[in-house]
């Protein structure tokens, strides 16, 4: 298991700090996890996991059965 640092995961996920944070309070995103003092981080998994919920949300949208197709 790897714990990743706030520069990994806005690399990982291209979101802006603020961003992250606004998705952590709306429920959207992985919590952190404190590694001591003000320090957090977050599991590499969970981010993953996530990274890929947004693809597969993708690929169902823009799965032919799901497009409103005007003939």
């Amino acid at each position: 298991m790897k714990i990743l640092r706030l520069k990994e995961v806005t690399g990982m996920t291209g979101l802006a700090r603020s961003t992250i944070y606004k998705y952590i309070s709306a429920g959207t995103f992985p919590k952190p996890i404190p590694l001591g003092g003000r320090s957090v981080g977050w599991v590499d998994a969970e981010i993953h996991e996530w990274i890929t919920e947004k693809i597969e949300n993708r690929d169902i949208q823009n799965h032919p059965m799901n497009r409103n197709s005007v003939a």
